[in-house]
This record gives structure tokens, sequence and C-alpha cells, in this order.
């Protein structure tokens, strides 16, 4: 046997392989041996057929069979001992003219290769990193939600000033259906909100869309409209009005402060105000690591050069997977997969140049952290260590889920790589700044 590899390029190549008789003649020998007691010809007795025969009936496929296992195996073996870093698997070049007769049978496959390239992350550029803070209109605002998320509804018959509406804004053309409660001062106009007025349970307000609230991005909120759709969107919603309330606010006592966090931890108003601007930032700080994240991962992609072997990899879409793609499809699919599979390379070479491992002990750290979080957000704020490792071992051992933590784990430690290396320019903002940044405007 002969294999070698033909380069056509820095990430395609072509793997020859020459099998001759020796190669397999045994195995098939042995096949022909095995299958002559129940070999069955017509003129002849079970078991008593002439091995001539059973050969020229049966010699050939097993012949194919028994060489197939052969290049198999060699295949894995040569692969497994050039240290070959594939994309995608071999694909066997089609060869309707082989002669199985031949003394030599030649095979080749097609392989693409994981380029090779500089990464690197210190690289010049104008990544920030955000510090989110809460200002007073916020945390006032967030008063004011807990006053009256706590506070007491009374039903109303009409809607008038200062209500809440609970209701579905609709829109079957645009499949939009999603249920919400508003005020009348999250319209940007007061024309909208005057078209409330008077109205009763189970009447129906139409409105547009354009200019509806003073930050499109809210459509997203109340109507579930996604991101890229939001912008300039000019549509009739109908709202059906399902019931109207006026909250008499909740008064701020230590009764409320302790249904929000707990016997001992807020007493006074302004104790309330720097726990929500401690909780919130907090929050916003999760979100603008995001942020950083993805920033920094768009910036690497832009700006780290390398070549993939595509039209190997389109090739190979058509292969895998249960439902075969055709070309065209294959197309349409790797040039939704490409950005992701070069920041999949750039992550493991980012890790490789770091020394970044993943252990198991970090995994574990790293889930006890989120499960005693979610317990947390549960009110259980004191579980014990039992009670934890006990959640954590039945996570763990579910393989789905240690693939979707070890990913967390793994944006966790490049999300310190990035910080440390990318050197962003650091800046102080609101939330409403974050905002407007986060979708470039």
């Amino acid at each position: 046997m002969d294999i070698k590899r033909v380069a056509l390029d820095a990430v395609n190549e072509t793997i020859v392989m020459t099998i001759v008789h020796m190669d397999y003649k045994g195995q098939v020998a042995k096949r022909i041996n095995e299958k002559m007691p129940l070999a069955t010809v017509k003129g002849f007795r079970k078991g008593q057929v002439p091995k001539e025969l059973v050969e020229k009936q049966y010699g050939k496929a097993i012949k194919q069979e028994e060489v197939k296992k052969v290049v198999d195996l060699a295949l894995e073996r040569f692969i497994a001992s050039e240290r070959l870093n594939l994309l995608g698997t071999p694909l066997a070049k089609v060869n309707e003219d082989l002669d199985w007769s031949a003394e030599e049978l030649v095979f080749e496959y097609e392989i693409g290769l994981v380029p090779n390239f500089e990464l690197d992350l210190e690289a010049k550029n104008e990544i920030v990193k955000y510090i989110v803070k809460a200002d007073d209109k916020l945390i006032d605002g967030q008063v004011e939600r807990i006053q009256k998320q706590f506070g007491n509804p009374i039903p109303q018959e009409v809607v008038v000033e200062g209500v809440d509406l609970k209701g579905i804004f609709t829109n079957e053309t645009e499949g939009i259906g999603n249920s919400t409660t508003i005020s009348l001062s999250i319209f940007k106009d007061k024309v909208t909100a005057d078209q409330f007025i008077g109205k009763k349970v189970g009447d129906v307000v139409t409105v547009n869309t354009k200019g509806l609230f003073e930050d499109d991005h809210q459509l997203m909120d109340y109507l579930k409209v996604g991101h890229d759709n939001v912008h300039g969107l000019a549509i009739d919603v109908d709202f059906t009005i399902e019931a109207i309330t006026l909250s008499e606010p909740a008064e701020l006592n230590q009764e409320l402060f302790e249904k929000l966090f707990g016997p001992g931890n807020v007493a006074t108003l302004e104790e309330l105000k720097v726990k929500i601007k401690e909780d919130a930032e907090a929050q916003f700080a999760q979100q603008a690591d995001q942020k950083l994240l993805g920033d920094v991962t768009e910036f690497l992609i832009e700006n780290t050069k390398f070549d993939l072997p595509a039209e190997f990899l389109k090739k190979w879409l058509q292969t895998v997977g249960e439902k075969k793609l055709s070309p065209e499809q294959a197309e349409v699919e790797y040039a939704r997969s490409e950005k992701g599979l070069r920041f999949q390379l750039i992550e493991g070479r980012a890790m490789a140049q770091s020394d970044i491992k993943i252990t198991f002990e970090d995994l574990k750290s790293f889930t006890t952290k989120s499960i005693r979080q979610q317990m947390a957000q549960f009110g259980q704020t004191n579980p014990t260590d039992e009670e934890v490792q006990g959640i954590v071992a039945r996570v763990l051992s579910n393989q789905e889920e240690v693939k979707r933590l070890s990913d967390q784990v793994v944006a966790e430690k490049l999300l310190e790589l990035f910080k440390e290396k990318a050197n962003p320019t650091v800046k102080e903002v609101t939330y409403e700044q974050f905002i407007a940044a986060s979708y470039g405007e």
C-alpha cells in the first residue's frame, strides 16, 4: 500500500491511496471460505458448491467490502500519523471507471485543512469598553415602577390619564400578536395618547408604528418586532383593551423593602436607591461585557486574514446531515456559517496562543456560581453547599448541559483575555447612551 499527500494550495490537498492485492487477499480468501458452507447455487447441494463458483458469485462484492475496510482504516491512521487538522471530513473522489480486477486500485480523497495564520490580539483598534452607570432618572423611574408593581390596582370603567392598559397589539399580516401592559405616557405624542381617552374594555384603538414611541427600539418590547425591522417601520397595529386599572402606589415602607430584598437589607428610601443602583449596574456590566466580546469578535474576524477551503466545504456540506443539500443550498449554508467558522478558528488560535485550557474544576466552579445565582433569584439566598453540589452533579451528568456550560466558560475566559490584550478605550455612559451605542445610533 502506498499513501501520499498532493498539495493543491495551502488549505486544499488530495490524499492518493494505492492498494495492491496483498493488502486484502488474505481477508477476502477467509470470507470466501466462510461463505462456502452457506452458498446456494442451482444444481448443487448447500455446502457442496465448488469454490470457483462461490468466488464467481460472491467474490466481487466481498472484495469491495474488504477493500473498503482496508482503505477506511488506512485513511484514518494516515490522517492521525500526519497530524492533519481537517475542516470537515475527507471526500472520496468518484471513479466510475475503476477496474476492480486490476492489480492496483487507486483511491483519491479531497481534504480541507485548517489554515495557518497569525493572530494579533493587541492590534490597534477603536474598541470601547463601556462602564454603564445608573443615573438618577433611571433610579427614580425604577422606584416608581416598584411602587406601581406592588401597588393596589383599582379597575376603571373608562380610560383616563394615569391608567394602565392591559391588552394585545395585533397585525395579522406582519405576524404581530403581543400581549402587554402599557401606560399612555409611553407614546411619543399626546395625539396618540388622546385616542385612548374615554375608551372601554373591549374597544380597539388603531395606531401607526412610525414615531409611536420616543425610541423605535421600544417596538421590540411592546410589539416583539425584531431589531432589524424596527427602524422606519410604518404599519397600522390594533390595540385591543382587555383591562383598565389605576394603580394606587405602594407605600415605601419596611414591609415592601423586606418583600423586595429580604429582612435587614434595606430600611430607607436612600438605601433602596443604593440597592437599585448596585443591581442595575451589575446587570449593565454583564451587557457591556457581551458588547465588548461581540465588538472584539467582529474586529478580529475583519482584521485576521486567512483563506478557507471554501469550494471543498461547499461540497462537504452536501454530504452531511439527514437531508442532503443541493449545490445551491450548500452555497447558501456556507455563506451563512462562514463568519462563525472563522471566529471558531480564531477562538481556537487565541486559546492556544495564550495557553487557555478548560478543566473540570473550571466547569464545576462556573456551574456552582450559576446555580447559586439562579437560586438567589428565586429567594433561596443561603442554600447549603450540599444542596448546591447535588444540583451541580445532576447538571454535569447531562452532556448537552456540559457542552453549553463549556461554551460559556470559554466565552468568559476569552472575555478576560480580550480585556487584557485588546486594551479597549474605557468610556463611562448612562444606560440610554449605552443602548444607542449598542445599536450604532
